[in-house]
């Protein structure tokens, strides 16, 4: 079990350690390998990482399973790739927490000056096709044997041995390391909150049956965009703004006329220019919300939990309002009811904040309010949110009126 859940974390780690320089870079797992990093341009392997996880210390062996199995691996992976040149060939990575002995084709497989390609294959050969070897071993090295000698040398000179690598118990520190978390009292809270939301990832990418649960890939601009959120809660960072608030035009108004966002106003009795005034906060909040998205400044997952806090804050104040609604209240009254909901609502929107200790335009917080109003007739029991006392059953006819 550790070993999976270190193979999980690893992969957060390269990761963090790839996106100071590779933002595009995208991370993979149980496809073709354990982990994979992928192009961004054209979606091929650039590396095949095989994780090797041992509490025990000790000596990597050249004959043991945790080489052989990674190396069948690898040729299996490879054959479902469209031929791979010495160009292409992506690197194959074997990290393992156990120690490469000296004088073993392992060690001279390493990264650095000492690194030697052709004795280290002549060395494997030698193992490969020994007849007392393990047999648990046997036709992992006789898969090698079959490869012509251009391929194993082509093979052999795509691996990297990375061993003395950290244990699971010592990985935090690698990870605090690389996702740029300097000591603080909020240091670990802010690493369990990153480690949480990877492992959310993590489900993602490793489901293989329900194709709208299913993620092909994370990107390192996903995980740093996650990181800067995290921190900048614990240090009341802001989020920039980068839209010009301006009254919108009349055809743009017009384009919003159908919406329920303006159909949910309209059952409160609001006047025109208070409609125009909510939907310029609504459209600019649109704007600069998929701003942010698109530029990795937030994640939809920061946002879903924001529109969790809007809709707490609604809640709150439309209970408050409807709780003395009676059932022979006029529609006149009910309408005054609904118009106070929406001027509470919207002054807890404007005071709630993106990051929590941040400064938020408050048309931020308003316009994504009423994006959720825009939803109440195709949102779940738990985001819905409305004007109107009644605003529940209108929704339902107003979806029946639709589909009619």
């Amino acid at each position: 079990m550790t070993g999976y859940l270190y193979q999980c974390e690893l992969a957060l780690l390269e990761l963090a350690r790839r996106s100071w320089d590779e933002a595009t870079i995208e991370v993979r797992m149980e496809l073709l390998d354990d982990i994979e990093f992928l192009n961004p341009q054209d979606n091929t392997p650039l590396e095949l990482l095989q994780s090797k996880h041992r509490e025990a210390a000790g000596p990597l062996s050249e004959t043991g399973k945790d080489f052989w199995r990674s190396l069948a691996s690898w040729i299996d992976a490879l054959k479902n790739l469209s031929g791979p040149s010495g160009t292409s060939m992506p690197l194959l990575r074997l990290v393992s927490t156990q120690i490469a002995p000296a004088n073993t084709f392992l060690q001279q497989l390493r990264p650095g000056a000492d690194r030697d390609v052709s004795n280290a294959l002549a060395r494997m050969e030698e193992v490969a096709q020994d007849e007392d070897g393990p047999d648990g071993t046997a036709k992992d090295r006789a898969l090698f044997m079959k490869l012509t000698p251009a391929q194993r040398h082509q093979l052999v000179s795509a691996i990297t041995i990375n061993d003395g690598a950290p244990v699971m118990s010592d990985l935090d520190s690698s990870l605090a390391k690389e996702l740029g978390i300097t000591p603080s009292d909020h240091a670990q809270a802010a690493l369990d909150d990153i480690k949480g939301w990877w492992y959310g990832m993590a489900v993602k990418l490793l489901e293989r049956k329900n194709p709208e649960r299913m993620l092909p890939s994370v990107k390192a601009e996903q995980l740093m965009c996650r990181r800067d959120e995290i921190l900048g809660r614990y240090a009341g960072k802001s989020l920039p703004i980068t839209e010009t608030l301006s009254n919108l035009t009349q055809a743009e108004i017009a384009g919003y006329a159908d919406r329920l966002v303006v159909t949910q106003m309209r059952w409160i009795g609001l006047p025109d220019d208070e409609v125009a005034m909510h939907l310029r906060d609504y459209h600019y909040a649109r704007a600069q919300r998929s701003e942010w998205l698109r530029t990795f400044k937030i994640t939809p997952e920061r946002l879903e939990e924001y529109e969790g806090e809007l809709h707490y804050e609604w809640e709150s104040a439309f209970r408050r309002r409807t709780r003395r609604v009676r059932a022979d209240m006029s529609e006149e009254d009910r309408q005054s009811v609904g118009q106070d909901i929406l001027d509470d609502t919207m002054d807890r929107a404007a005071d709630t904040p993106l990051n929590p200790g941040s400064v938020t335009a408050p048309w931020i917080g308003k316009g994504s309010m009423h994006g959720l109003s825009d939803q109440a007739d195709t949102a779940e029991a738990d985001r819905a949110v409305g004007w109107h006392p009644d605003y529940s059953e209108l929704c339902k006819r107003h979806t029946e009126t639709q589909e009619q």
